[in-house]
């Protein structure tokens, strides 16, 4: 989409030439599936949370799949205000919506009032993975003119690679030779007549170099949401480390044969929790043999042994086999979500939740903020790297952060403190942002409400029968209309 590319795609690859004519080896009826995306957002404002965030719009591609069923990349509808979507060489715009969206593996599924326009058209039926140096082409509304678009590309690599959309995915992904530009995002790529993939992204630090979402993750998006809900991933929980150093295997009592990674952190509460732990030598998952890279042959690729994790779904079992102090051992994992993970995703759809006291602005700290601010303090950078691999989460829900200090005089000293994360409020220790704003704001306000900070040199005290006085003064001053918000 044309909107977020400037992180995924800031560099625009050669210009892609104009369909005007349907390839030889391809219907025209294919093109007509294929939909131009028009998307109205606003964006959420982490530095003034309380603003409504700025308005901005963009272009993207979508393509049909069945009766009203429309896919596209969830980057291009992210934080939508108003979809409308063309079709090829018509200047009707039909107004959509989000059915479904999955932000972790960058996929949404839109719907429109009123399909009946659309009754005729083809459907596009998906296909497997294509082998690599196969052809394919990407078809879209690319930035460069308003019709359709079409380029060919050559499979160039097959692997598990980051997904820019969330910041903390990484799924299967294929490498295509192919200019995937700005309004392509969300459209189909093909082959043979099948869809082989949904272009997404690209490479700044490379020319005509275009990113693919495979087969595998999309039919898993849309198996999860056969039953009105999508959820996250599951997740094993665990951090490991090659072993194909010999010096390190001969240490371990390995043998010489390039297979079993060593498990080194163990995610508290995580669905391998109390089941592996560090140390361990993981040898295979679901019967199939990890190498000493973390790889395992998948439909004919290797692949790192996490596909086979990804392609489950919360409840299903995992066969591991692992070496623990020289013995053998062969276990079931329950796999699960970690929803704490999502730490370290940037956020949708949601709205920043703050509290502003006397002129002090709290927030929780999370990528989005993390993304807004530039916190130095070592206090907070340790809190957001440690809160999943520590489990940091287990003992606060919250890591709440004073962001801003507001100009007023009650707080015109206290500009030094912001950036801070918060320890305690009146003595209690601060577990939430909805707990915090309870200890500020009290049935019963104490004489003086008591803010440790971690690493400050002193607490912030702020005498209660001014705080009434200041927050309006804030507020005026600020076009606060609201003091906080609490939920998402």
């Amino acid at each position: 989409m044309t909107r977020l590319f400037s992180t995924l795609l800031p560099l625009l690859l050669p210009v892609v030439f104009v369909a005007h004519a349907a390839a030889a080896d391809a219907p025209s009826g294919v093109y007509k599936s294929v939909l131009r995306i028009e998307v109205a957002t606003q964006n959420p404002d982490y530095r003034t949370p309380w603003n409504a965030g700025r308005f901005s719009g963009g272009i993207g591609t979508g393509f049909i799949i069945g009766k009203n069923r429309i896919l596209t990349n969830a980057h291009v509808v992210s934080n939508a205000r108003r979809i409308l979507i063309n079709v090829h060489g018509s200047p009707k715009k039909y107004p959509a919506k989000v059915d479904f969206i999955a932000h972790d593996c960058d996929l949404a599924l839109l719907s429109v009032q009123d399909f009946s326009d659309f009754e005729t058209f083809p459907v596009l039926s998906f296909d497997g993975i294509p082998v690599l140096e196969s052809q394919v082409r990407v078809i879209g509304y690319p930035i460069g003119g308003d019709r359709l678009s079409v380029t060919r590309g050559v499979v160039s690599r097959i692997d598990f690679q980051a997904y820019s959309h969330s910041r903390a995915d990484s799924h299967l992904i294929i490498q295509i030779d192919a200019a995937i530009n700005p309004g392509n995002s969300g459209g189909p790529v093909v082959q043979d007549d099948k869809v082989v993939g949904v272009a997404f992204q690209g490479l700044r630090q490379a020319d005509n170099t275009g990113y693919i979402i495979p087969t595998p993750v999309i039919k898993r998006f849309l198996q999860d949401i056969e039953d009105g809900i999508y959820n996250e991933y599951v997740e094993l929980g665990i951090s490991e480390f090659p072993l194909f150093n010999p010096a390190m295997r001969q240490a371990l009592n390995l043998p010489q044969d390039d297979t079993g990674v060593l498990v080194i952190k163990v995610t508290p509460t995580s669905s391998a929790d109390g089941i592996l732990k560090a140390g361990d030598i993981l040898m295979a998952i679901d019967g199939k043999p990890v190498d000493s890279a973390g790889m395992v042959t998948l439909d004919g690729e290797n692949v790192r042994f996490h596909e086979i994790i990804e392609r489950k779904f919360t409840g299903d079992q995992l066969a591991v086999r692992f070496l623990r102090d020289g013995g053998w051992n062969d276990v079931q994992i329950t796999l699960k979500p970690l929803h704490w993970s999502r730490m370290y995703a940037i956020d949708y759809e949601s709205k920043p939740r703050f509290i502003v006291f006397a002129g002090l602005v709290f927030q929780p700290l999370d990528t989005n903020l993390y993304a807004s601010a530039k916190f130095d303090d070592v206090n907070v950078r340790r809190f957001y790297a440690d809160y999943v691999s520590e489990g940091i989460f287990q003992k606060r829900e919250d890591i709440v952060v004073l962001t801003r200090v507001e100009s007023d005089p009650l707080t015109s000293q206290l500009k030094e403190f912001a950036g801070f994360a918060v320890d305690k409020i009146n003595g209690v220790e601060v577990r939430s942002l909805k707990q915090a704003n309870e200890l500020l704001y009290p049935k019963e306000a104490p004489e003086f409400h008591v803010i440790e900070l971690f690493g400050a040199n002193r607490p912030i005290v702020i005498p209660s029968a001014v705080v009434k006085e200041a927050n309006e003064r804030v507020a005026k001053s600020g076009g606060i209309s609201q003091l906080n918000n609490l939920e998402p």
